[in-house]
């Protein structure tokens, strides 16, 4: 462990960052007595909370590393010894808590052997197995629905056009009847002026007639008396 605070020899927020640090390293220290005795979920989540207050000293560290940069290079040489000192312990609780999260015989319990061809292992595995290819299916069933969903969407886009080209023949049919209607219209306007045209020609022509067989008759007469 590193040497006891000396106060006279550096900054009071050197001081202070590294009483809150031994703090921190008596905690980690704790909890790293107790990841030795649990296993299992309990274990992970010791480990997680042990990497958490690593992170806090990390961080102070830091903090002290700043800072005594700030201290009188004549009693710095004292602080760079007890700050190696401090390095130096962390790295160590560091390692130890990497051993501790490799350990997966302890982080997994019973469940965890090192022989791959045990019963329990091979169960694990077709466990796995099976679960990836459940994945598989239902990741292959989403890309069928995509796709026919994709399909389907073709076919309405199709279906649409092939709608709107028929009202487009329909409103031209309906145009051309319209026109059509017009021009029987006019035809039968037509007609019906050329039928009284001929009617009036008839009549016209039998009076000419009858006017010229008086005549002929009265001509006929006068010659007789």
């Amino acid at each position: 462990m590193s040497n006891p605070l000396d106060t006279d020899a550096g900054s009071e927020l050197f001081s202070s960052y590294e009483a809150e640090l031994k703090l921190v390293q008596a905690d980690l220290n704790q909890k790293l007595d107790q990841i030795s005795e649990l296993s299992g979920e309990p274990r992970k989540s010791a480990i997680r909370l042990a990497e958490r207050t690593l992170d806090e000293a990390n961080e102070l560290l830091g903090q002290m590393r700043i800072e005594k940069q700030n201290i009188p290079s004549a009693t710095r040489s004292k602080i760079n010894q007890r700050f190696r000192n401090f390095e130096s312990d962390i790295d160590g609780q560091k390692r130890k808590l990497k051993t501790m999260s490799d350990d997966r015989k302890a982080l997994f319990g019973n469940r965890y052997t090192d022989n791959p061809d045990s019963d329990q292992q091979l169960e694990q595995r077709q466990q796995l197995l099976s679960g990836t290819e459940r994945l598989d299916r239902s990741s292959q069933r989403l890309r069928d629905s995509q796709r026919i969903a994709n399909e389907t969407e073709g076919i309405g886009r199709d279906t649409l056009a092939d709608l709107q080209l028929q009202r487009e023949t329909i409103q031209h049919t309906r145009m051309n009847m319209l026109e059509s209607e017009g021009y029987v219209d006019r035809s039968v306007k037509t007609l019906r002026g050329m039928a009284r045209r001929m009617a009036t020609n008839r009549i016209i022509t039998v009076a000419i007639i009858t006017v010229l067989i008086l005549l002929i008759i009265a001509v006929i007469y006068s010659k007789f008396h």
